[in-house]
């Protein structure tokens, strides 16, 4: 379902963040087990957080992203450029999860089959896990993020041409499912539902 698209990248419907969070929290122990891990460093998750912010154009989620890549070591050019969405500066080895990210926030989290097996394959599944949580991760800051950053610069009189008053509150009065939706989560991952599916 996909709305508000005036101009830009296409906005989250109510009933998409309700899934983006689900399968947010579903994935977030993996991300978390990453990084204890050390199995995906704090630039990586930087670059697959911006690459899905870039196809998003989440402003509030760019700007959080920019400063905790910058704090991570990354080059402000590197920065740029990925938020302009030029990938030159990727290190070889991470391209694929950054890639697979993008390619998950362009098909709105429907990847296809091919390309996660690929991610598996590539990074082994522990790693690939993680991958997918921070994608996910960003893609819960992205769907909300956007809502609010638009309707407050709104109140600045610098509304989102994409968004509308109508929209930017049906996402604000949405917050009210999150609770549904973590437990819908934490039922699914007490039943050992498959985290991802095509």
């Amino acid at each position: 379902m996909q709305t508000e698209t005036k101009i830009g990248k296409k906005l989250y419907s109510v009933q998409e963040s309700y899934w983006i969070f689900y399968h947010g929290i579903r994935t977030m122990k993996y991300l978390s087990s990453a990084k204890k891990n050390q199995d995906l460093d704090t630039k990586f998750i930087e670059r697959i957080m911006l690459a899905v912010t870039e196809v998003n154009d989440c402003a509030i989620c760019s700007y959080a992203h920019t400063k905790r890549a910058l704090e991570s070591g990354m080059s402000s050019e590197e920065i740029h450029n990925m938020l302009a969405g030029v990938m030159d500066d990727i290190p070889d080895d991470e391209l694929a999860a950054v890639m697979f990210a993008q390619h998950y926030a362009d098909t709105r989290g429907h990847p296809t089959e091919e390309s996660w097996q690929r991610i598996v394959e590539i990074y082994g599944i522990s790693r690939a896990k993680g991958i997918l949580g921070s994608i996910r991760a960003i893609m819960i800051g992205n769907a909300y993020g956007i809502a609010w950053s638009s309707f407050f610069n709104r109140l600045r009189g610098r509304p989102d041409p994409r968004s509308s008053l109508m929209y930017e509150a049906r996402m604000i009065l949405g917050t009210v499912l999150i609770p549904i939706s973590l437990i819908h989560a934490l039922i699914s991952n007490l039943f050992k539902k498959p985290i991802i599916s095509f």
